[in-house]
């Protein structure tokens, strides 16, 4: 059994506060986090993950290769990216996570390659035919309320999609 001491534990990241500090370097007068009011209402799969085509989302600002990077402070688009798409293709901008990691490996903010291999291993039938990404960090709850989620769930339905994975960042 790998145990781990109390001295090599790393203490937890305070994502918080760092985001405070990130937004009000960036000259916000007040960062508010967003809460739903009344929370969103638990939704039970309809059918096993293993009968179910997947989608994802992804605030990472991933973008593929000719594809328009995410604008620095409250972009509101996303991009759509084919789930076939080589990953030496993929790329990430964002102004409020160190890029590094992404840069070296997407699959941390963006797991496609994860994904692929859950459904050679039949634990998914099959994946979206586009992944989702935007930017996270956007200011605006309002434009995001309004203009970001409306789009997104489109997409999602007309994809006929059954299950989509969030991965905030």
């Amino acid at each position: 059994m790998n145990s781990v001491t109390t001295a090599e534990r790393q203490p937890p990241v305070p994502y918080i506060q760092r985001t405070r500090e990130k937004y009000d370097a960036l000259g916000y007068d007040e960062f508010r986090w967003l809460a739903s009011e009344p929370p969103a209402p638990w939704a039970p799969l309809r059918k096993p993950l293993a009968e179910s085509h997947l989608g994802l989302i992804s605030t990472g600002g991933v973008y593929r290769n000719g594809q328009t990077a995410f604008s620095y402070k409250d972009d509101t688009t996303y991009r759509a990216i084919p789930t076939d798409v080589d990953t030496s293709h993929l790329r990430a901008t964002h102004f409020a996570y160190d890029l590094t990691d992404a840069r070296t490996d997407i699959n941390c903010v963006f797991p496609i390659d994860t994904l692929r291999r859950l459904v050679g291993e039949g634990a998914i039938t099959g994946l979206a035919q586009s992944f989702y990404t935007c930017m996270g960090g956007i200011y605006s709850q309002r434009r995001v309320r309004e203009e970001l989620v409306p789009a997104l769930v489109e997409r999602c339905v007309d994809d006929e999609i059954d299950v989509v994975l969030l991965v905030p960042v």
